[in-house]
């Protein structure tokens, strides 16, 4: 497998169970789809995302319904998802989503198998996240619990990420306008990420302040 990222903002995630782990997968999208959630029955922890916050949307729609497999297919064409996700307690169901997603060429992730994976499946990973610094962990699906253990040993190794990674790209902006080589702006660049200093800075604005300095000492040698 290869890890992607995928851009979710305006599109649509159609989700059939309303358990625990429907519930981990409903609210992982929500943070950018449409998410619609599909199910006989919602676990508790559903409450607080089905909440309607003023003027805007729900984080994520409920749809309360017994699906029958053979009806997964109309619930696919009238969502028009861009990924499916099974899961359900049923293996029936979760095969039923899965072979409509796949004769309709819509990307699924089915939760209740691990290990190989036909094309167009879907392994979502655990994320360790600092604003947009994002690294995903994944095991081929073989280990949720292994990859849920890595997230939280990288999680402490990204704090100030962000940061940095503000501070570098207005840099490289910088020494692009100046015309400068391109060999010569990595090696700028590569300093003020490798510098415990600006990774240290209490606000962005110290970071940028030690970042300029690290790369005009690198620009002077």
């Amino acid at each position: 497998m290869i890890p992607l990222f995928h851009d979710f903002r305006g599109e649509r995630v159609l989700v059939f169970g309303g358990g625990r782990v429907g519930y981990r997968k409903a609210r992982r999208f929500a943070r950018e789809a449409e998410v619609v959630v599909v199910a006989a029955a919602f676990a508790d922890e559903f409450e607080p995302l089905f909440e309607d916050e003023g003027d805007e949307r729900p984080p994520l729609s409920p749809v309360k319904a017994r699906i029958d497999p053979s009806d997964v297919g109309t619930w696919l064409d009238r969502a028009a998802p861009t990924l499916v996700v099974a899961a359900t307690d049923d293996a029936a169901l979760n095969e039923a989503v899965e072979r409509a997603a796949s004769e309709r060429g819509v990307l699924v992730n089915r939760t209740d198998e691990h290990g190989g994976r036909d094309a167009g499946s879907v392994v979502v990973p655990a994320t360790a996240r600092d604003g947009n610094v994002v690294v995903a962990v994944g095991t081929g699906g073989r280990s949720p619990a292994l990859s849920r253990e890595l997230r939280k040993r990288i999680e402490p190794e990204l704090a100030g990420a962000e940061t940095v990674a503000v501070v570098t790209a207005e840099l490289r902006e910088d020494l692009k306008r100046r015309g400068l080589p391109a060999e010569t702006r990595r090696d700028a660049v590569r300093a003020v990420v490798e510098s415990d200093a600006v990774w240290r800075a209490e606000t962005e604005e110290g970071a940028k302040k030690k970042a300029t300095e690290i790369a005009e000492r690198v620009l002077g040698d």
